[in-house]
């Protein structure tokens, strides 16, 4: 078993334990630490916000956003053995059940419900090497689950042979950054359909 720490908010310093293995890659303090420091550099407030955590393994990008004030998380893993891990975690820190969920499911019978409401902030950690960021990406979209306004956050590997602007213009490149190994992509969700017809007249912003 092993052990992170929370990197920020009101659970700063507090641990989380996590799986250990082949596979088992909890995001590091510095991807965590840099991907709210993007999100906070992009205008988005977490108090008060939806947030969804997919694929979420040990919870940590998920937990930070509680901590960061969030009002809400919905973390799906299918794994029940770390599933049940996340929600001791919540327990042990003392975060309200209320402000929190887990579902212990396969992502795609998760995000194949129509969102009951949509979210402002969503996380997709998918395991390496089993090309599920792009189902994933397109059930939140047909689905209802990103808020208009709302920010995206992909975790993915470095190598990862991937076209972000693929979603314009219902999504909008905001950042994709590579630290290490991993590569972290950023967008967030407009007013327009997905798919759409004819192609947007005007352009996304460029990323930063």
């Amino acid at each position: 078993m092993g052990v992170i720490r929370i990197i920020g908010g009101e659970l700063s310093g507090r641990r989380l334990t996590t799986g250990e293995g082949p596979g088992y890659r909890p995001a590091t303090g510095r991807v965590r630490e840099a991907v709210f420091n993007m999100l906070a550099a992009r205008g988005l407030d977490q108090r008060g916000a939806r947030v969804v955590d997919v694929f979420a393994g040990s919870g940590s990008l998920g937990i930070e956003a509680l901590s960061r004030g969030a009002d809400h998380v919905l973390f799906i893993e299918r794994e029940r053995k770390e599933a049940a891990r996340i929600a001791e975690n919540l327990k042990r820190l003392g975060v309200q059940p209320s402000r929190w969920r887990v579902e212990a499911k396969d992502f795609l019978t998760v995000l194949d419900r129509p969102a009951a409401r949509p979210a402002g902030l969503i996380f997709v950690d998918p395991p390496y090497g089993q090309e599920l960021l792009a189902p994933a990406v397109h059930k939140l979209l047909v689905r209802g689950w990103l808020a208009s306004g709302a920010f995206l956050v992909a975790e993915v590997e470095s190598g990862l042979n991937f076209d972000p602007e693929t979603y314009q213009p219902a999504l909008c490149v905001s950042a994709d950054k590579t630290y290490g190994q991993t590569r972290i992509i950023i967008w967030q969700r407009t007013d327009a359909r997905w798919p759409s017809s004819p192609a947007p007249s005007t352009p996304c912003t460029t990323a930063m």
